[in-house]
């Protein structure tokens, strides 16, 4: 078998099995999707929507319907700017930022396990070549 055909195999079963896993253990207050929106807004908020753009890959309409529903889940507030009502700020509630943290830990648990089916060197060296490849 071709090495890119097995690659793509195991990749896609691995993504497919995370996926399953953290939409699972996330339910029902929590999306992987949503995750990744808190997890921004942890490193760098207040936001505007137009600013996850540039880490999420998806349209300004699916990033209003996401924030929509997490403002009505109490994960999110926005609020208009002081100075520019046109500009919308983005913040975690207590609740956004417990998910956050909750799902941050769901997510690492879950790759943790995967990883200790192999040697600490091996995992340095899987990193190092996901990174070669990422590049």
């Amino acid at each position: 078998m071709v090495v890119s055909t097995e690659f793509a195999r195991l990749w896609m079963k691995f993504a497919k099995d995370w996926k399953v896993h953290l939409e699972e253990a996330l339910a029902p207050t929590l999306t992987e999707g949503q995750l990744n929106v808190l997890e921004l807004l942890l490193e760098h908020q207040p936001m505007k929507p137009s600013n996850l753009l540039a880490y999420l890959s998806t349209t300004p309409a699916a990033i209003t319907t996401l924030l929509d529903r997490m403002e009505r889940g109490g994960l999110v507030t926005r609020t208009r700017d002081e100075h520019d009502r046109r500009i919308v700020w983005i913040n975690l509630t207590e609740l956004g930022e417990a998910e956050a943290w909750r799902g941050m830990e769901i997510r690492d648990t879950y790759i943790s396990e995967a990883l200790d089916r192999i040697s600490s060197h091996n995992q340095q060296l899987l990193v190092y070549l996901l990174g070669k490849v990422a590049n």
